[in-house]
C-alpha cells in the first residue's frame, strides 16, 4: 500500500510520465456511480438507518481501467469525506488473494493506529471497523478477489464510503450494483491515442485511428501499448498498425494481440528483462532488482525500465527512489513469456541472484547503523558503490520504501521451498535490519510474520536450532503483547526444540522463559521452579553472570509468593554472585530488591540499613534514579517508623536528584530504544 495507489491497468497514471496527464471518458459511469452514493437503499427503503457503509463496485477485467476509474470517483467526492482516503490492494500479482489479517494490518498502520503483532484475523479487522465507526472515510479495495474479503473490511458506519475495484460481481453483499466497463468512448480513445502519438498522425487519417481503436476494442491498456509503439516510431503511420493487429487474427484479447506486437519489437535482451520482471516480489522493481534478476548493471537496467515506461510495459511509482509497478493486466502475459522461453533453472537462478543481492544490499542497510564496529565498517567499505547507502538516513528511507517488496520477497522465498538457504539469510538480515533502523516495538508486526516464517523453514527442513530461535522470539513477541498463554506454548516447544538440537542457550533461554510466563500468569511457585531448572543449566556451565540474574529472578518469584525467607536467601547469593563479578550496578540494584523484601518481611530496621548501603553502591555506580528510589524508599519507611523529619530530608534528596537528572536528560543525546531487546534470527552462516 503507498500513499498515492498506483495504477495497475488505467487510463489515468498520475505521476507516471507527462503523457499521462487528467482523466479520459467515462463520464457516464462516473455520473452513475456519484447517484449511487446517494440512492436510497434497501433499509431506507424499510424505514431503516442503514447499518454500514454504501459499496460502490466497479467491476471490470484487467485492462479495463477499472483502477483509473475508482481512483477518478474518489478524488471527485474526497472533499465530502473530511477523514481522508484509504487504499488497500487484496490481490497479489499473480491473483492470489491478499490475506485479511494482511489488509487490516496496512490499514491500521495508514491510520497510525495500534498494530498488535500475531494478532487474529478477527481482531485485526474488528479493530479496522471499530476505527472507521466514528470517521467519514472512503476505503478504496483495489483489485477484490472475493466478497468475503470485502465484507470482512466493510465499516460499520454509514458515513464511510466503500469503493470496490473487482473483476467481476462480489455476490453476498447486500445492496451493491456493480458498474461493468467495456471500452472508452471513441473520443476518448482517440485522445488517448493522440497523447503518445501526438495530434498530427491522428489528424492526417482519423479513420485509421478509429480503426485502431476497434482493434484495440477500445481497451485502455491496449490503447496505451499501440500509443507507445507509434511514439516510438515517429516515421510509421497509425493505418501501419491497424494492418498489423488485423493480421494477428482474433486469436487471445485485444490487449495480448497488442502486447505480442510491442513484445516481439523489443531487442533481445530487453524482450529477457521484461519477462523476467514477472519475478519481481509485489510486482513492484527498482533498478537493482531488475539488475539482479537480468544479471546486468544497475545503470543499464534503469535505462531500461524507463524506456518500458515509455512503451507502456512499466508504470512508474511515485515515491523518493526509482521504482517501477508491472501493470497487473501484463502479469499473466510476462509469465507465460517466462515460462515459454526460459528453462526453469534460468529462472530459479535469477531468482537466487535477486535474493542475494537483496540480502547483501540489507547487510548495507544494517552495518551503515555500526558506526561504532570497525569490523562492520570494513565490511561496508568492502562493498561496490552501487550496493553502499550515502548515509544511515537513506539506508532507513530505502528500508521504509521497500518494505512492501522486502516482505514480499521473503513469503515469496519461503513459498518457493528450494531457496530456502537464501530464504533464511534474506529473513535474517531483514530482522536485523528493522531492527536497526526502526526498533523492535515499532516493527513487532513485521517481526513477528518473518519469525513464522523462519519457523516454517526451519520446520520443512528439520533444522531444531532455528525451530527454537524462531519459537523463542515468536514467543517474546507474544508475551509483550499479553497474550501470555501462547507465549507459554512457544517456550515449551522452544525448549523441546533446544533439547532435540542440543543447544545449550536455546534450552536455558526456553526455561528462563517458561518461567516468567508462569510469573506472569500469577504461578510462583512453577516460575521458581523453572527459574532454578535454568539455574542448574548456567551453573554447571559456569556462566556467572547468568546465574547471579537467576537467582535474582528467584529472588523476585519467591518476594510475589509470599515466601520472603527464601527470597532473602536468593537476594543474598545473587549479591555474591555481582560481588564477584565486579558488577557495580547489579550489586547495588540487588541490595535494592534485599531491602524491599526485608520491608515486607517486617524488618523495617533491617531494611533501612540495606537501604544506605545500597544508596552508597548506587552512588559509586552514577545510578541517580536508582539513588532517588532508595531515598524514596526510606523515606516511606521512616515515615511508618514515626520519625517523619527524616522522612522528609531523603524525601527532598530524591527530588532534587530526579530534578537534576530531568536538566541534564534535556540537554543530551537522546537514548537509543530497543537496543538490548532486539530479536534476532540465529542463522547458521557465520558470514552474515
Amino acid at each position: 500500500m503507498t500513499d498515492q495507489a498506483v495504477d495497475t491497468d488505467g487510463v489515468r497514471l498520475s505521476g507516471h510520465s507527462s503523457l499521462d496527464s487528467g482523466f479520459l471518458g467515462r463520464t457516464r459511469e462516473l455520473k452513475e456511480l456519484r447517484a449511487d452514493i446517494e440512492r436510497a437503499g434497501l433499509d431506507t427503503l424499510s424505514g431503516k438507518k442503514a447499518p454500514r457503509a454504501r459499496v460502490l463496485l466497479i467491476a471490470g477485467k484487467p485492462g479495463s481501467g477499472r483502477t483509473a476509474l475508482g481512483e477518478e470517483l474518489v478524488a471527485q467526492i474526497a472533499d465530502r469525506y473530511p477523514d481522508g482516503v484509504l487504499r488497500v490492494r487484496l490481490s497479489e500479482p499473480d491473483g492470489t488473494p491478499v490475506p485479511v489479517g494482511r489488509a487490516a494490518r496496512d490499514l491500521l498502520a495508514e491510520m497510525e493506529l495500534p498494530n498488535p503483532p500475531g494478532a487474529a484475523e478477527d481482531d485485526l479487522t474488528g479493530a479496522v471497523r471499530d476505527a472507521l465507526a466514528e470517521r467519514r472515510t472512503v476505503l478504496l479495495l483495489d483489485d477484490a478477489c472475493d466478497a468475503e474479503q470485502v465484507d470482512a473490511l466493510l465499516p460499520d458506519a454509514p458515513d464511510c464510503l466503500v469503493v470496490a475495484v473487482s473483476r467481476g460481481p462480489l455476490t453476498g453483499i447486500a445492496d451493491v450494483r456493480p458498474c461493468t466497463l467495456g471500452g472508452l468512448d471513441t473520443k476518448s480513445a482517440v485522445e488517448l491515442l493522440s497523447r503518445h502519438t501526438g495530434s498530427v498522425r491522428i489528424t492526417v487519417d482519423p479513420r485509421a485511428a478509429e480503426g485502431l481503436v476497434e482493434a484495440c476494442q477500445a481497451q485502455p491498456a491496449a490503447l496505451m501499448l499501440a500509443g507507445g509503439w507509434l511514439a516510438a516510431r515517429p516515421k510509421a503511420a497509425v493505418a501501419d498498425l491497424a494492418k498489423q493487429l488485423h493480421a494477428e487474427g482474433d486469436e487471445g484479447t485485444a490487449l495480448g494481440r497488442v502486447f505480442r506486437l510491442a513484445y516481439s519489437a523489443l531487442p533481445a535482451t530487453a524482450a529477457r528483462i521484461l519477462r523476467l520482471l514477472a519475478l519481481a516480489p509485489g510486482g513492484v522493481v527498482d533498478p537493482h532488482t531488475a539488475s539482479a534478476l537480468a544479471g546486468c548493471s544497475v545503470a543499464g537496467a534503469r535505462t531500461t525500465m524507463d524506456d518500458f515506461v515509455k512503451l507502456g510495459l512499466l508504470h512508474r511509482v511515485d515515491s523518493s527512489l526509482p521504482q517501477y509497478e508491472v501493470p497487473g493486466c501484463l502479469h499473466p502475459l510476462l509469465t507465460a513469456l517466462a515460462e515459454t522461453h526460459d528453462r526453469p533453472a534460468e529462472l530459479q537462478l535469477a531468482r537466487a541472484r535477486m535474493l542475494e543481492r537483496t540480502v547483501r544490499l540489507l547487510q548495507s542497510c544494517r552495518a551503515i547503523t555500526e558506526t561504532d564496529n570497525p569490523e562492520a565498517r570494513e565490511k561496508l567499505q568492502g562493498m561496490p558503490r552501487a550496493l553502499r547507502f550515502p548515509t544511515p538516513r537513506a539506508a532507513a528511507d530505502w528500508l521504509r520504501i521497500r518494505r512492501p517488496a522486502l516482505l514480499a520477497a521473503a513469503r515469496l522465498a519461503v513459498a518457493d521451498g528450494e531457496l530456502d538457504t537464501l530464504a533464511r539469510r534474506l529473513m535474517s538480515q531483514l530482522v536485523r535490519a528493522m531492527v536497526a533502523h526502526f526498533g523492535t516495538q515499532a516493527a513487532a508486526p513485521d517481526l513477528y510474520g518473518i519469525h513464522r516464517l523462519v519457523l516454517d523453514v526451519a520446520e520443512r527442513r528439520d533444522l531444531p536450532r532455528e525451530q527454537a530461535a524462531a519459537l523463542l522470539n515468536l514467543g517474546d513477541l507474544d508475551a509483550r503483547t499479553g497474550r501470555t498463554t501462547e507465549a507459554l506454548a512457544r517456550y515449551r516447544a522452544a525448549l523441546d526444540a533446544g533439547r532435540e538440537a542440543n543447544d545449550p542457550y536455546a534450552t536455558g533461554r526456553a526455561m528462563e522463559s517458561v518461567g516468567g510466563a508462569h510469573q506472569e500468569l500469577g504461578d510462583y511457585d512453577r516460575a521458581a521452579d523453572w527459574f532454578g531448572r535454568a539455574l542448574s543449566e548456567r551453573l554447571a556451565r559456569g556462566e556467572r553472570a547468568d546465574v547471579a540474574r537467576l537467582y535474582g529472578r528467584i529472588g523476585t518469584a519467591h518476594t510475589y509468593g509470599g515466601r520472603y525467607g527464601e527470597a532473602q536467601r536468593a537476594w543474598r547469593a545473587a549479591l555474591a554472585g555481582h560481588r564477584k563479578l565486579g558488577d557495580v550496578t547489579a550489586y547495588a540494584r540487588a541490595l535494592s530488591e534485599l531491602a524491599r523484601v526485608q520491608e515486607y518481611a517486617g524488618r523495617p530496621e533491617e531494611s533501612l540499613r540495606t537501604c544506605q548501603e545500597a544508596v552508597e553502591w548506587a552512588r559509586r555506580a552514577e545510578d541517580v534514579r536508582l539513588q532517588a528510589a532508595l531515598h524514596l524508599r526510606q523515606a516511606d519507611t521512616l515515615e511508618r517508623l514515626g520519625d517523619p523529619t527524616a522522612a522528609g530530608l531523603h524525601r527532598s534528596a530524591a527530588e532534587r536528584m530526579l530534578g537534576e537528572e530531568r536538566q541534564e536528560g534535556d540537554s543530551g543525546d537522546p537514548v537509543a530504544e530497543d537496543g538490548d531487546d532486539a530479536c534476532e534470527i540465529r542463522s547458521a552462516s557465520a558470514k552474515d
